[in-house]
């Protein structure tokens, strides 16, 4: 166990991919996208009625919510390119109930240098 301590401090001490303010590695990747997304319910079911649509150029992600659904019990779930990360973190339920001014998050590359801002926009579906 003390061998396992000792290998990871030195990993740790590593000044060529120093570890960021969240204890992340800081790498030299400089890819910035989200790759996949879901929204789930305060059950942690899905509530998208389809696939939601990421575009990398727009830097949008449109997701269509089942009719009904508690917006202000949410839980987004980003999936991201390697090494980055999201800004703001999501660490609980997000309240999507003001349709009108959508949600906005920034990926930001594992080498920190590039951030992109996606907006989130939530629609519902419609009877």
């Amino acid at each position: 166990m003390s061998t396992l301590f000792f290998t990871l401090a030195l990993v740790a001490c590593n000044e060529e991919f120093p570890i960021d303010e969240d204890g992340l590695l800081i790498t030299t990747r400089t890819q910035c996208y989200v790759s996949n997304f879901e929204m789930l319910g305060s059950d942690f079911q899905t509530v998208r009625t389809k696939a939601a649509v990421i575009d990398t150029v727009a830097q949008t992600v449109n997701v269509e919510v089942a009719y009904g659904t508690d917006l202000k019990n949410l839980y987004p779930q980003f999936s991201l390119v390697t090494d980055a990360k999201l800004d703001p973190k999501i660490t609980g339920k997000v309240d999507f109930s003001d349709l009108a001014n959508p949600k906005k998050y920034t990926v930001v590359s594992g080498n920190r240098k590039i951030k992109k801002e996606y907006t989130l926009n939530v629609t519902v579906q419609k009877l």
